[in-house]
């Protein structure tokens, strides 16, 4: 296969500078791995290969494909962290925000109740606190 210069000037530039960003952890993995079939050059070994692929993922994912007693070594420990890692991100996401769906679901429900038991006992201490018609200032004047 033939590239220009430019044409492969261009790839590697994009290679290089290849970031998951909101692409799913194999969505990034399978642009990555089109790219370095194209620039073989930047990746001439299996440790250069991994460096690069979490210098890609985003940086919740590396920190946890990079945690534990031993950096990932090969292509497909790195990927197959990377999957699982992503799966415990998305999980904990919507976990969170079945949390806070349910929290301003109930404070709803307290805010519909809550003005009419107000209300009512707003209703009775003002009746309390009403001066009587011959304390009125108004009344004096007669």
């Amino acid at each position: 296969m033939y590239f220009n210069r430019e044409t492969l000037a261009a790839q590697q530039d994009e290679f290089t500078s290849l970031r998951q960003g909101s692409m799913t952890v194999m969505e990034a993995v399978n642009k990555f791995e089109q790219l370095a079939r194209l620039c073989p050059e930047l990746v001439p070994s299996e440790t250069e290969k991994v460096r690069l692929m979490m210098k890609m993922f985003r940086s919740d994912i590396a920190k946890q494909v990079s945690a534990g007693e031993s950096p990932p070594t090969r292509v497909s420990d790195c990927i197959s962290r990377a999957i699982r890692a992503e799966y415990w991100n998305n999980r904990d996401k919507e976990e969170r925000a079945q949390f806070f769906k349910a929290r301003k679901e109930e404070k709803a429900m307290g805010k519909q109740t809550q003005p009419r038991q107000n209300f009512e006992v707003n209703q009775k201490e003002s009746a309390k606190e009403l001066p009587s018609e011959k304390g009125c200032s108004w009344e004096r004047g007669k």
